[in-house]
């Protein structure tokens, strides 16, 4: 039964467990994946660094593991962190290695032969571990180092995350060679701890950051930049994941190159790291992202882990564990407030069995459209709403600040004025089991303001064990002209959602039982008061990409 459950054209291994995505590129024509993974199996341990290959990042192709725990400062594990392509010299990874004594340091590993279009064999250097805990640093709190970066001083720079005093930290090192590191006498960036975060103080409630991501972005169009862009008309994009909440936020700003070498957030939202105000590159079940410069597009990549809602028992059982996210191109909004993410172009060629509707009414008497014509467990979906009147809109009580808790009081079927509308996806055809995606739109005094949510309780009927949470957002969209969209890529037991063009991202992850395979159905509804139309829609049959089920070296070097 928990095969059923299973992904069609998402990354996955095709057994055990995999988490963090590492050390994504492109180099010479190839996209390259590595990924936190354990070859033992499908529950957390023994973590080595898997290594697929691709043309397109929607085909790809195992090769062998890039970097298994061998040596006296990986032996606990190979652990999160990136890679940088060396002007002239070729890719580097560096990674944090759990060591003999239990602490996290930082180690490089380079291929073995920069011929082979694959980098198939990695091989560490003698000199790891190239950077140690400092001084006044826990041990365990010191790790995943992110892109380097290089500046116009000659020094590479990478930055680790850690914690001190229950301040979540970002370090700072340089490098001339890539090889000799020196730590950055000012912490680059930090948050205290009691003035980030709203909840109880406890020992475990530590302030620790963890898979750090920083580059810059531009503030005209969605050409993107290489990590090391510097000049005018750039921006800055700090990323830190939360353990406590499972989130990955961010904050955009301003990097300073000087004695006092930092980054200082724009004052774009009320606590930039709190689980409740601040900005997140998706409000829900999607942890550790990573991102890398695609020079072949000119764009950057976004990936992320999206874990099971389920028991480790559960994975033990079926014999794999995690997924990762579709690639999505990140830009920022023309507002330069906020990042604009989508799936990337290339997940149309897996597109087929088109079917779409205009001006379909959705009222009253008349709340559901089944969208028919597809496989709608594996099938991606782009719909406008449009909104006839907003005159009548809900009054938005000022308590309504937390988007998540909001959604779960008003979920998709709770009636209001205008919304709940938008999607009903991996549906039964009673709607006994449905994970919704949708939308409410509320007056505040001088705007309107929009609310996204998803999940819920009634995504699957499975009973204890599943973690079905619902997940929400406020949307920062203009509806001058009374529009709104939303796409939904979905695949069996996720649905990654984009609203408003990619402004607000929520990934739902569900194990659905009455609506699997051929038995689920796809609806659009609206139970406001109001009525709401399906201005345009249009949805396709996701065909099964090549994922992972074979050997690619071949196949790779042959296309």
């Amino acid at each position: 039964m928990l095969g059923i459950n299973r992904t069609g054209y998402h990354f996955q291994s095709p057994t055990n467990w995999i988490n963090d995505p590492n050390g994504p590129m492109y180099y010479n024509g190839i996209y390259h994946l590595f990924y936190q993974y354990n070859p033992n199996g499908a529950d957390w341990g023994d973590i080595a660094w898997a290594h697929s290959v691709s043309k397109d990042m929607v085909n790809w192709y195992r090769v062998d593991i890039a970097l298994h725990p061998t040596d006296p400062f990986d032996i606990k594990g190979c652990w999160s962190g990136s890679a940088t392509i060396l002007p002239g010299k070729g890719p580097v990874i560096f990674y944090t290695g759990g060591d003999t004594e239990n602490r996290q340091v930082q180690n490089i590993a380079v291929p073995k032969d920069l011929s082979d279009p694959l980098l198939v064999e990695w091989k560490k250097l003698d000199q790891n571990p190239v950077i140690s805990t400092p001084d006044g640093i826990h041990p365990e709190r010191f790790r995943d180092p992110s892109t380097g970066w290089l500046c116009e001083d000659g020094y590479w720079r990478v930055l680790i995350g850690s914690e001190k005093s229950k301040r979540g930290m970002a370090l700072l090192f340089k490098s001339k060679d890539f090889m000799t590191w020196t730590k950055s006498e000012n912490t680059f960036h930090s948050v205290a701890f009691d003035t980030a975060v709203s909840r109880s103080k406890t020992e475990t409630d530590t302030g620790m950051w963890e898979c750090v991501d920083f580059f810059p972005v531009s503030l005209k169009g969605k050409k993107a930049l290489d990590t090391s862009a510097r000049g005018d008309g750039i921006k800055y994009v700090f990323k830190v994941i939360d353990q406590d909440t499972f989130s990955d936020f961010y904050t955009v700003g301003d990097y300073f190159v000087n004695k006092d070498e930092c980054y200082k957030h724009d004052d774009t939202v009320g606590d930039p790291y709190s689980p409740v105000t601040a900005l997140r590159l998706d409000y829900g079940k999607f942890y550790a992202s990573k991102t890398f410069f695609d020079e072949a597009q000119n764009r950057r990549i976004l990936w992320a882990w999206i874990n099971e809602p389920d028991s480790p028992a559960d994975a033990i059982a079926r014999g794999w564990a995690g997924i990762q996210s579709i690639p999505r191109t990140l830009w920022l909004d023309k507002n330069g407030k906020q990042l604009l993410q989508w799936p990337i172009e290339e997940l149309a060629t897996l597109r087929t069995d088109e079917v779409g509707c205009n001006n379909e009414p959705l009222t009253t008497g008349r709340p559901l459209f089944e969208v028919q014509g597809i496989t709608a467990a594996q099938a991606d979906v782009e719909v406008t709403f449009r909104i006839p009147s907003l005159e009548n809109a809900e009054i938005l009580d000022p308590s309504w600040v937390d988007a998540k808790k909001l959604c779960g009081e008003k979920g998709a079927t709770v009636n209001g004025v205008i919304g709940p509308f938008g999607l009903f996806t991996l549906a039964s055809k009673d709607l006994e089991e449905y994970t919704a995606v949708f939308f409410r739109v509320f007056r505040a005094q001088d705007k309107y303001v929009v609310h996204m949510g998803s999940g819920g309780s009634r995504s699957s009927l499975r009973g204890e064990g599943l973690d079905k949470p619902s997940y929400g957002t406020f949307v920062d969209v203009d509806l001058i002209d009374g529009e709104i969209s939303l796409r939904c890529l979905i695949d069996h037991s996720v649905v990654e959602s984009f609203g408003a063009g990619g402004k607000a991202c929520i990934t739902t992850r569900t194990y659905p039982t009455l609506a699997v395979g051929n038995d689920a159905h796809l609806y659009a509804f609206n139970y406001g008061s109001q009525p709401v139309e399906i201005a345009n829609l249009k949805a396709w049959t996701m065909k099964t990409p090549e994922m992972n089920l074979s050997d690619g070296i071949n196949l790779v070097r042959e296309a």
